[in-house]
């Protein structure tokens, strides 16, 4: 059993920074890989990134590519999402998830576990 919760979220504006973490209970977490999904007011949870359980993979989507980094601390329990360049199509409340497969995926049915959110705001 993986238990996660998020932080960092908040209010920036255009072009700024905020870096999400996401803390993991259980001493499985270095086993799973993690990721990051993000749902806009109105609109269907959407993928952003995932990274596999050794950090040794990561994959982004088109449209964070570049501007936001996923990493992981195995020692700490952690995963963070580092964004940047923030745009105001950023807003969302995000979600990171934990796979136990350990490998990355994209497909959130393949998640099991899941955080509360985290609300991020951009303003232009």
């Amino acid at each position: 059993q993986v238990q996660l919760v998020e932080s960092g979220g908040g209010l920036v504006q255009v072009g700024g920074s905020l870096r999400l973490s996401c803390a993991a209970s259980g001493r499985t977490f270095s086993s799973h890989s993690m990721g990051w999904f993000r749902q806009a007011p109105g609109k269907e949870r959407k993928f952003v990134a995932t990274i596999s359980w050794s950090g040794g993979s990561t994959y982004y989507a088109d449209s964070v590519k570049g501007r936001f980094t996923i990493s992981r601390d195995n020692a700490k329990n952690t995963a963070y999402l580092q964004m940047n360049s923030l745009q105001p199509d950023d807003t969302a409340v995000y979600y990171c998830a934990a796979d136990s497969s350990g490998w990355i995926d994209l497909r959130q049915d393949e998640y099991e576990y899941w955080g509360q959110g985290t609300q991020v705001t951009v303003s232009s």
